[in-house]
């Protein structure tokens, strides 16, 4: 096996070592365990639909007050 450098940059080192486990473990650590589709629907259903519900059960006002609150946190003044 032919010894190469390390690179220098700390992301490309460690997609370098997550290429070194993969070689030497092979294909047989890399296999998932297969989703059960029910689960997966069921899930995706929930999430769907949650944002809807939430927005649903707040008032106008309380709706406004949260996006007063959003806007000034993301267009306020800087923070150092």
């Amino acid at each position: 096996m032919q010894k190469r450098k390390m690179p220098a940059d700390p992301n490309r080192r460690a997609k370098a070592t997550a290429d070194a486990i993969d070689a030497i473990l092979g294909d047989a650590e890399r296999e998932t365990p297969a989703k059960d589709p029910e689960r997966v629907a069921r899930g995706r259903l929930g999430g769907s639909k949650g944002g809807t519900i939430r927005a649903s059960k707040l008032t106008p006002e309380r709706r406004s007050e949260i996006a007063r609150k959003a806007a000034e946190v993301r267009w306020g003044p800087k923070r150092p």
